[in-house]
């Protein structure tokens, strides 16, 4: 519910602060008062374009700001939850527009965009007047306004359980079929492809291996000769092994006399022994493992060379061509296997299909049971109305398959025929303004919720009709507020007499400068209000009495 609304410079309004209860809330004035000025800047709120011409003369900027208070059912905390907006006990909303084109927006101090406000604003008011198009106008939104009239959430829960595996089904099997195409396409290069690579078997850690040893072999003369100044530095001459050797012994008998004192340098001596033959060893070995053969260089010349233009032309490395003749032999396998897995999905697919459609006939089914009961319970709200020759109805058609979603199969829209023998068609294509927001209340009675808090505003919906059909309205929006709360803007005394709280739209000017204002009635301004719009400019005593009669009260003499 809308708890309270504060304007600056909208127009005539220089500054507005109002707060607002539950219930029926009646906005009334003389015409020309400014109560379109109150609905603009509902709009405002609400994501309307705006007008730098709303922006009261004399200043730079108008500001618009209402305080919500939500259920914890309402959409707006899901969505706002999306978009990493908080919400806590209420919600603000604080728009501002300045001379310059220049629009702000605020969501509970956070900054959004005027699209995303119109999102969100759509689950906190919505209006309905002689020339909306919006909420139960727009059909788009009749097969959701239908299944939470119908209250079936797990049949709708299983439909779109079963749609989204049918998608996804559906899905993988388009994107194995693409691919089996495609492999088709280039079965002769894959053999070709798998045979090259496994005829050069590529391996890992090859290249380098292959590049090492072809250094090695191009400079094997300059290893040989160096291998040999080092085997000759150990050997030739006067042998360092040999001298050691003879070192270890003196040090080996100098022990024996002191009881091992000299075992330390006697250990490093014999290891420094140990590691020199090692070292001539394998001088030995790495000597003969050299090889001047210049075939063995051309040889790995040409493998090289294999190896690169194999990667080369794989768009690859060398290093990566045991993964490519891996991915490669994958694919023309599973080009071999190929038909068996998507015959199988197909099957699967056809399953989740069938499974899909059976339980969106159901669902169909129940939304014909709901559209029947919410048909017959519009059409009694008709005849009080002042519409008893129009015809209300809930059209379910047949979606085609390319148009199947989450939701079922069916299109489901709102209809009306407003005189015998007259086509059926659209809310707001085929009823009148007064027609139209008529039809929204005898709509909304039935839709309306307990608890939602939700904020429901009707312009001028007693337009061309009165007596009985006005007090029928009033009625019927007296029975929507006890679960919503309503503002309606109107004329008709029989619809103000319903109200829990009125709010009297007056223009006053001072010193040329006039301005709108919002004033509360108690008890005693409320029937002298309704006095005024059963007489007009001219109040007399007949007047006050039948607005008293309106209201149910007894005339007291002290009260005029």
């Amino acid at each position: 519910m809308l708890k309270s609304l504060s304007i600056r410079n909208v127009v005539l309004i220089d500054s507005l602060d109002i707060d607002f209860s539950n219930g029926l809330i009646v906005l009334s004035g003389e015409t020309g008062a400014g109560k379109s000025i109150l609905l603009d800047s509902l709009g405002l709120l609400l994501g309307k374009r705006a007008e730098t011409s709303l922006i009261r003369s004399g200043t730079d900027k108008l500001s618009v700001t209402g305080v919500f208070e939500v259920s914890k059912e309402n959409k707006i905390y899901k969505l706002a939850k999306e978009y990493d907006l908080e919400i806590e006990d209420e919600i603000i909303i604080k728009r501002t527009i300045t001379t310059e084109g220049k629009n702000k927006i605020l969501f509970n101090d956070q900054i959004i965009t005027l699209k995303l406000l119109k999102e969100l604003a759509e689950n906190l008011i919505e209006i309905h007047g002689q020339y909306d198009n919006q909420g139960l106008l727009n059909s788009a939104t009749h097969c959701t306004i239908l299944d939470e009239y119908g209250a079936y959430e797990n049949d709708i829960a299983s439909v779109q359980k079963s749609f989204q595996l049918y998608k996804q089904a559906k899905k993988e099997l388009k994107v194995k079929e693409d691919a089996l195409a495609k492999a088709r396409e280039n079965e002769e290069n894959l053999k070709h492809w798998v045979n090259e690579l496994e005829k050069i078997s590529p391996k890992t850690g090859e290249e380098e291996s292959l590049r090492t040893r072809r250094t090695e072999l191009m400079n094997a003369e300059k290893i040989i000769e160096k291998l040999n100044t080092a085997y000759s530095s150990l050997n030739a001459g006067i042998s360092v092994i040999d001298e050691i050797s003879k070192a270890r012994n003196a040090i080996f008998r100098a022990n024996e006399i002191v009881n091992g004192k000299y075992s330390g340098i006697e250990q490093n001596l014999e290891t420094a022994l140990y590691s020199l033959n090692d070292a001539v060893e394998q001088i030995e070995a790495e000597s003969a493992d050299i090889s001047l053969n210049q075939n063995e260089i051309d040889n790995i010349e040409t493998r090289l060379f294999a190896l690169q233009n194999l990667a080369k032309k794989h768009q690859t490395t060398i290093e990566e061509l045991p993964q490519k003749l891996a991915e490669l032999s994958l694919e023309l396998k599973n080009l071999q296997n190929g038909e068996d897995d998507i015959s199988e999905l197909k099957k699967e697919t056809l399953r989740l299909k069938n499974e899909y459609i059976s339980k969106a006939q159901n669902l169909s089914r129940l939304r014909e049971q709901a559209a029947k009961k919410l048909d017959k319970n519009i059409m009694q709200e008709l005849p009080p109305l002042k519409m008893e020759k129009a015809v209300f109805r809930t059209t379910i058609t047949p979606k085609t398959e390319e148009q199947w979603a989450e939701n079922g199969c069916d299109d489901i829209c709102f209809e009306v025929s407003t005189n015998p023998n007259t086509p059926f068609g659209a809310l707001n294509k085929i009823a009148s303004g007064g027609e139209l927001s008529r039809f929204m209340l005898a709509l909304k009675v039935n839709l309306a919720k307990p608890d939602c808090q939700e904020t429901l505003v009707f312009d001028e919906i007693d337009t061309g009709i009165g007596g009985a059909t006005a007090e029928a309205v009033g009625e019927r929006l007296s029975r929507l507020a006890k679960k919503e709360q309503v503002f309606v803007v109107t004329h008709s005394p029989q619809v103000a007499a319903f109200s829990d709280e009125h709010f009297k739209v007056l223009k006053e000017t001072t010193d040329n400068i006039t301005t709108t204002r919002l004033s509360k009635l108690d008890d005693k301004g409320k029937a002298e209000e309704i006095a005024r719009m059963l007489a007009g400019e001219k109040i007399t005593k007949e007047a006050r009495a039948a607005a008293l009669a309106l209201l149910n009260k007894t005339p007291e003499p002290t009260l005029f």
